[in-house]
């Protein structure tokens, strides 16, 4: 079955509707251009009310080691979520640094985006395929042509994104198979505000 992430969570209630409902794994943003970023009290918080079997994802962009270190470490995070430029090299460099599993977002336009794959396959732990949007890093509210995924073979454990709701999901997963499903824009009542009941319909329709 097909896992779910919900992401940019920034309260104790829509946190605990996502893992009510059966989030696999639950998204914190660490990103000071976006409106779902939180502080590290915040972050802390919610953590602690994340249960074991529940995966805590850090979304990042572009980050320096000390915020890693900071978050990443300082709250025990299952899974660092690259969404900027990050190159491959950056990526080993902090896996060795932190031990801690890296998921790479590929922003997909059109299919020569898709060129990237080579590059980091060998170094990334998970892959997340979102929209590519100039001068967004994710929760934009738009999707890519989920097809051009439809025959590629992707020998990493990968999550599908981008404009992603309760009533779409269905759909996105009848061309694909991915491992998981990410959203966040898609649960909102408005940009940067989770809705509890567009969570637990989003996860309902995503396991279906």
């Amino acid at each position: 079955m097909t896992e779910v992430k919900i992401c940019g969570l920034k309260d104790s209630e829509n946190l605990k509707a996502a893992i009510d409902a059966g989030a696999g794994f639950v998204g914190f943003v660490f990103f000071e251009g976006s409106p779902r970023n939180i502080d590290f009290h915040t972050a802390a918080n919610l953590r602690q009310l994340t249960p074991e079997n529940v995966k805590a994802v850090g979304l990042f962009v572009n980050p320096s080691n000390a915020d890693l270190e900071k978050f990443a470490v300082g709250l025990r995070l299952d899974m660092i979520q690259l969404h900027g430029e990050e190159t491959p090299d950056r990526i080993m460099d902090i896996k060795r640094a932190f031990g801690i599993p890296v998921m790479k977002a590929i922003r997909i336009g059109d299919k020569t985006d898709l060129e990237q794959l080579d590059e980091f396959l060998p170094v990334a732990d998970w892959l997340l395929f979102d929209v590519k949007v100039e001068g967004e890093h994710g929760g934009t509210g738009k999707s890519f042509d989920w097809s051009l995924l439809r025959r590629r073979k992707i020998e990493k454990p990968w999550m599908l994104s981008g404009g992603l709701n309760a009533g779409n999901v269905a759909s996105a997963l009848g061309i694909l198979r991915p491992k998981a499903v990410d959203v966040s824009s898609g649960v909102e009542i408005e940009r940067g505000v989770k809705d509890a009941a567009k969570i637990r319909a989003f996860i309902k329709a995503a396991k279906r």
